[in-house]
């Protein structure tokens, strides 16, 4: 009996260990290497096609990006439920799209709800599945041949697959969901793509590092004698995705590698390089497929019509048109990027965001990197597929399905708590607002909309009067509201509010406008009818001059600070990363030049400066533009917080004296102070008490599909040919969005 025991805890030892090596470490033995190889999605030249149950048809990827973050949580915490995926596919396939692209290896409910979509699904959802490399690795000591770059890039391969087959089981995952993912959803998986827009420092630094490392023969893939070392860690990486599937599943899929035109195969003049930090290159063309790959490969960029534009530099393409007969920069270097490769090229990003903040210009096309509308958003888009497709490409993914709270962009980061970013919407922060569904404050409706109607105002709202004129306040995840009333309140005549949020600097008084206040202000809200209405900061607490004025002017901020008293209040500004004067660069392409010691200085956009219209999304004018709306004797504004240097309004911390501390530093506040007047008489306006309270991590909010969403339904779904839908404004020739200085 002892010996009976002992061996069946034997037996069952070695059925955990073995189980646990097949569904937690992806160990396998192949019982059937002679089993043949199957695939449903092919690639010959370049062209995609798939088998979608009556042979092989070429095949248009029509896709859109889906990320991982909802409002009150990280990317990373995987609070995507069921139910939420499942009404987000329906709307999505309701588009007109055909494909999904996901980054990461995603919680189980998503798998869970994708396999439930597609199962009966005669019209199913695809999918390209991405494999991650985060971004301690991409910007790390180590080069892409270390082991915990490329090992572990293989190991998320391998579980990638395993996942999407439905047999993998993950406790506490890197860079992943935890749980058993057992649905097999690779009837509807068209391909992996590998990796992440490379960062040049990375591919510069394996190339150089690793120069005897540039050959790489698989059984499935090779590199050519032209390839890099950074081009053979890919190509081993691929391989190992087409050795794994095909071995252990008897399954090939397309694989492709991310790329975008940071490390693209182009070779450009010495002082374009040198501006634009362009020292490294990605080509796929220098890795081969042999016989062995059934499926095939594609060509994967991230492209938008703003980043990096080299070509507006360059004479013979600057002034290059597209089919339409239009100078467009972005379709040419489609074209360009088209034409290098041998096999299908897949947009697989492409987009502009909704946001209020802006960071770059489109030179000519005005397909500009934030301060566009809704609307605006999706001619936008409509024209860029245009683009794409005129230029000969593949497919298409629009960035991205939903907006996502926690983004950071490079011009407002420095302004803001990043660890308490998914607790509000900063309409500043552009990453912030590229989704095709908005995530709206509020449970049903948001507590106000800035559209002329004012039955969501109470008397409770009020918090002062004066001179015969209410003003009243409330505020959400997003906006602070305003309302004026009185007599004299319309586009005619001019009103101001000050704004004081410090309770420890602002000033009095402003020269220009020439107002005063019963309190130290830090801002100037000016209301000058529907054309040239503003707010204003007080030089002293003008965040852009603390942190950007060495990039716009040279000048270093801390040498000689604004008083902490000074009248003087500015415009808001915001830096782009766009030139005021790109002719020292210019000629230095021209004549073949080094860019030495010549300084350049970029552009600034006027943020504080106020849109009227209508900004209530059930209305048929809407604007989500609009920041400021009259009505019958009165008016109401919304403001972002971001624009009255709020860093966590969740906490309600705002910036401190940026001259105390040399930077931004956060301080908390539980009240702030607001007025109105008129400035008449030169009387001091009063200004009036607002209690604060922060919401800490209980967000609201609601869904809504942007105006956007419906433009590419009507492209997609409908088939409205796209230059119908991008030409319904024909405002294709400003390149400058109202309020940027500087030419182009």
């Amino acid at each position: 009996m002892k010996k009976f025991i002992v061996a069946c805890c034997c037996i069952f030892v070695v059925a955990a260990l073995g189980l646990y090596a097949y569904f937690y470490e992806g160990v396998f033995i192949d019982l059937d290497p002679d089993k043949p190889v199957e695939t449903w999605t092919v690639q010959d030249g370049k062209t995609i096609y798939v088998n979608q149950g009556d042979g092989l048809e070429e095949f248009e990827i029509r896709g859109v990006d889906l990320g991982a973050g909802i409002p009150g949580h990280f990317a990373t915490d995987y609070a995507i439920d069921k139910e939420t995926y499942l009404r987000w596919f329906q709307q999505i396939k309701d588009m007109g799209a055909n494909t999904i692209r996901v980054y990461i290896l995603l919680g189980t409910d998503f798998y869970e709800a994708f396999y439930e979509f597609n199962k009966d699904n005669p019209d199913p959802l695809y999918l390209i599945h991405g494999v991650w490399i985060d971004d301690y690795v991409q910007n790390s000591h180590m080069d892409a041949f270390n082991a915990e770059y490329l090992t572990r890039f293989k190991e998320d391969i391998r579980t990638v697959i395993d996942v999407i087959h439905g047999q993998r089981l993950i406790e506490l995952g890197h860079l992943s969901g935890t749980g058993s993912y057992t649905k097999d959803v690779s009837p509807w998986v068209l391909g992996y793509l590998l990796g992440v827009e490379w960062e040049a420092r990375t591919v510069a630094y394996t190339d150089l590092e690793e120069v005897g490392r540039s050959v790489y023969e698989g059984a499935y893939l090779k590199t050519t004698a032209d390839a890099t070392p950074f081009e053979a860690m890919l190509a081993e990486a691929g391989d190992e995705a087409f050795q794994y599937e095909s071995t252990r599943y008897k399954e090939q899929r397309l694989v492709a590698f991310s790329n975008w035109p940071t490390t693209d195969p182009f070779d450009y003049p010495e002082a374009l390089k040198t501006f634009y930090e362009k020292y490294a290159s990605v080509d796929v063309e220098n890795i081969v497929a042999s016989d062995a790959v059934l499926s095939g490969m594609f060509a994967s960029y991230h492209i938008y019509p703003y980043y990096p534009d080299y070509l507006r530099n360059l004479a013979e393409y600057y002034t290059s048109t597209d089919p339409q007969g239009e100078v467009n920069t972005y379709y040419t270097y489609l074209k360009l990027i088209n034409e290098h490769h041998s096999i299908p090229v897949v947009i697989s990003e492409f987009g502009v965001p909704t946001s209020r903040g802006v960071a770059q210009i489109d030179a000519n096309t005005n397909r500009n990197q934030g301060a566009m509308s809704e609307l605006e958003q999706g001619e936008a888009i409509a024209r860029c597929y245009q683009n794409i497709m005129d230029a000969g490409c593949a497919g298409s993914i629009i960035f991205s399905w939903q907006d996502e709270w926690f983004k950071r962009t490079w011009n407002t980061m420095a302004n803001v708590d990043l660890l308490k970013t998914p607790y509000w919407s900063d309409y500043q922060t552009n990453e912030q607002f590229f989704g095709l569904l908005s995530f709206d404050p509020g449970n049903e409706r948001s507590v106000s909309y800035v559209d002329g109607d004012d039955e969501e105002w109470a008397d409770d709202d009020v918090i002062g009067e004066s001179e015969g004129r209410t003003l009243s306040m409330k505020y959400d995840e997003k906006f602070l509201y305003f309302m004026v009333r009185g007599d004299d309140v319309g586009p005619g005549s001019k009103l101001y509010l000050p704004i004081d949020t410090t309770q420890k600097t602002g000033s009095t008084a402003s020269a220009d406008p020439a107002v005063s206040f019963e309190r130290a202000s830090d801002f100037l809200v000016v209301l000058d009818g529907q054309d040239d209405s503003r707010v204003l900061v007080q030089e002293r607490y003008e965040v852009m001059r603390a942190t950007s004025l060495l990039a716009t002017t040279g000048e270093d901020p801390y040498v000689s600070p604004p008083a902490p008293d000074t009248d003087t209040f500015k415009h808001i500004d915001l830096v782009l990363q766009t030139l005021t004067d790109y002719t020292q660069l210019e000629q230095a392409i021209v004549e073949d030049m080094n860019l030495g010691e010549n300084e350049f200085f970029f552009q600034t956009y006027e943020i504080g400066k106020l849109t009227y219209g209508d900004a209530n999304p059930s209305h048929e004018a809407f604007d989500s533009m609009a920041d400021f709306c009259y009505g019958d004797g009165f008016v109401e504004i919304k403001l972002p917080w971001q624009l009255l240097n709020f860093s966590n309004p969740s906490e309600m911390q705002i910036h401190d004296d940026y001259y105390e501390h040399y930077g931004v530093e956060n301080m908390q506040i539980d009240r702030m102070y607001v007025g109105v007047g008129d400035g008449s008489d030169g009387q001091a306006i009063p200004l009036f008490e607002k209690p604060l309270k922060g919401w800490g991590t209980k967000v609201t909010y609601h869904e809504r599909l942007k105006e956007s969403y419906y433009v590419v339904q009507r492209m997609w779904a409908e088939g409205v040919a796209p230059e119908d839908l991008w030409r319904v404004d024909a405002g294709a020739d400003e390149a400058v969005p109202a309020g940027a200085d500087g030419a182009l």
